[in-house]
């Protein structure tokens, strides 16, 4: 999924990393965290996020959401409330707005076995922990994922709903009250937003196709099919992966399985405008999904020694 802030965060060895990719890669190397805030190995974390000032961290597991500075000291927690003993596949979300002023938390409660049986979307403010607004969700989804838009002022959520599909919604604060807009689809998964916030990438539920649309109403300005990357769509499908890798161009990633059932992969770049296959990219990755475009040109894999590693064409 493309970052449209400089912060990407990982969880490795119970504390959530934050590296800082605001400047131009000169040299291809490993990337170093600018601020590493400790959680506990024992803690199992559903999701997390750094504050853009690099001065906060916010984690959720199955029970509570919680933000901590960075010595793992916990500024605030809000806790989900009781919910089914144990809830099926349930993965709450959370991220902060793009000014960092905002803690946004996506619940699965319906999932959960939890209150009234809706999910629910919360905006929290990220000093206090104090709950300024929430709405409730028409779906029922396992888990979620948000987009701080470029433009600062909307969230998007991306609910997935395992086989009834997918969801998407806008939000964004009006005072204590989220306005909320559902996207009219529930079979598209949201996987990116273009750096200049102008459009964004979904792929259909049944990874038939790749679409880009406009924003904010999500109108489909182009709709390609496995059949323009010169796959046999029986055979061959697109991967819920890659994003933009500037505001023109995205990666979209086709796999499959040869007649020896290996599984393949291949990134392909694709002009986000026309629809253009423009070719594969050279790039080196573990797994189909370990590709994050930037956004700016350059994108990141993992190496061989679990180091994120920055790349450039």
């Amino acid at each position: 999924m493309t970052v449209i802030s400089s912060v990407v965060t990982r969880f490795v060895a119970g504390s959530v990393h934050a590296y800082d990719f605001s400047g131009s890669p000169v040299v291809e190397s490993a990337a170093v965290p600018v601020a590493v805030f400790p959680v506990g190995a024992a803690i199992e974390l559903q999701s997390h996020a750094v504050a853009p000032n690099l001065l906060r961290a916010v984690y959720a597991t199955a029970d509570e959401m919680v933000c901590i500075d960075r010595e793992g000291k916990t500024l605030w927690r809000l806790g989900f409330g009781p919910g089914a003993h144990e809830p099926y596949n349930a993965m709450a979300s959370c991220e902060f707005s793009l000014a960092g002023t905002v803690a946004w938390l996506y619940m699965p409660d319906a999932m959960a076995g939890r209150g009234d049986g809706l999910d629910h979307w919360l905006a929290i403010d990220a000093e206090t922990g104090a709950i300024i607004a929430r709405t409730e969700l028409n779906c029922a989804g396992h888990g979620g994922h948000q987009f701080a838009h470029p433009h600062g002022v909307h969230m998007l959520l991306d609910v997935g709903e395992g086989q009834d599909g997918s969801r998407g919604y806008r939000g964004h604060l009006d005072r204590d009250v989220i306005e909320l807009t559902a996207y009219p689809w529930t079979d598209r998964s949201l996987v990116s937003l273009a750096p200049d916030g102008h459009h964004f990438m979904t792929v259909h539920h049944d990874q038939e196709d790749v679409a880009f649309h406009a924003y904010p109403d999500g109108e489909v300005l182009v709709r390609i099919p496995v059949e323009s990357f010169g796959c046999d769509p029986d055979e061959a499908y697109v991967e819920w992966a890659g994003g933009y890798l500037d505001s023109e161009t995205a990666i979209v990633t086709i796999g499959g399985e040869t007649e020896h059932e290996q599984e393949w992969y291949r990134h392909h770049l694709v002009d986000a405008r026309t629809g253009q296959v423009h070719g594969t990219l050279d790039t080196q990755t573990r797994d189909a999904y370990d590709i994050e475009p930037l956004g700016d040109g350059s994108w990141l894999s993992t190496d061989d020694d679990d180091r994120l590693r920055r790349h450039t064409r």
